[in-house]
Order: C-alpha cells, then structure tokens, then sequence
C-alpha cells in the first residue's frame, strides 16, 4: 500500500510539474533593452495604489540559464547592478505607444 501511495504521489508530482513548466513564458531579452522589474518585496498594506513594477533598468548581460544583469543608471553616479530571475522582468516600451486622438467640435444651435 505504501509503495502504491508513493507511485502515485510521484506521477502527481510529475503532472503538476508539467502544469506548471507550461505556464512559464520564454522571454528573449537583449543587452541594451529597457526593462520594469517585478517588486517581490512588497509588505502587506504597504499603499493602495504602489505599484508592483519598479524601473526603468537597462539590461547589461544575459545569461543561459535565464539569469538576467540589469543595471540602474538612476542610482546616482555609479551604476547599481542587479542580478534577477528572468521571469520578473517586462519589456518597458516606453515611447513606442500609439495614442489615438479625436477632436470633436461642438456647433452652437
């Protein structure tokens, strides 16, 4: 029984682990790219409306295995360097949004 219940545990085990590499989404980042990085730090209650993305940082180098080297060109005069799981990271497309405008133009009756 015992055997039994370890067998099925492990095929369990292996679907969820299925389950959830497929959710995973393989970003390709380059070095120069701007980037938002997810703030996994934030304390219970810390402000209704504070944001979870903090940014922008500039990719210096990526790694193989997913490690991401970002660097912080706001931190004063020296660069700060941060060393991330790629998975926190979103492309920040700063400048490149369409906005659409329309002008609507009331006649007096």
């Amino acid at each position: 029984m015992r055997i039994n219940a370890y067998e099925s545990s492990k095929i369990y085990k292996h679907k969820i682990k299925a389950y959830h590499d497929k959710k995973l989404q393989r970003q390709n980042f380059q070095p120069g790219q701007q980037v938002l990085l997810f703030n996994l730090r934030l304390r219970l209650f810390p402000g209704k409306l504070k944001s979870k993305w903090s940014g922008s940082f500039v990719i210096k180098e990526v790694r193989p295995n997913g490690v991401v080297e970002l660097v912080n060109l706001m931190a004063g005069t020296s660069e700060k360097r941060l060393i991330v799981n790629g998975q926190c990271l979103k492309i920040y497309n700063r400048g490149q949004l369409e906005r659409l405008t329309s002008v609507v133009y009331l006649n007096d009756p």
